[in-house]
């Protein structure tokens, strides 16, 4: 009985959509994340005059407000996905659920 549950789950469109679309869209925000993150390291790594240019006659320098633009797009792109799984793919699993209760 299960068997036969899992194998019209997997023949769904609906579950074939949810899948497609829950993966292309996490490899996107994977990747806008990845190439910040590893921007920021490269920035680290190569330029770190940038990272210790003071800003104005202060103390602080322009390695603190891009740390902290790297953290706060990582809360970002954390709440596009909750937002986008609450609304879109929350949806698509209740179809599958209803249909596999069939």
């Amino acid at each position: 009985m299960q068997e036969t549950m899992l194998n019209s789950i997997a023949a769904d469109p609906n579950y074939r959509e949810l899948r497609s679309k829950r993966l292309r869209f996490g490899w996107t925000l994977t990747i806008a994340m990845l190439i910040v993150y590893y921007g920021f390291i490269l920035l680290v790594a190569f330029s770190k005059e940038t990272l210790a240019t003071r800003i104005g006659d202060g103390v602080m320098t322009w390695g603190i407000p891009i740390g902290f633009g790297v953290i706060l797009f990582t809360i970002v792109i954390t709440a596009v996905y909750v937002m986008r799984a609450n609304s879109e793919y929350d949806e698509l699993t209740e179809r599958i659920k209803r249909e596999a209760l069939k």
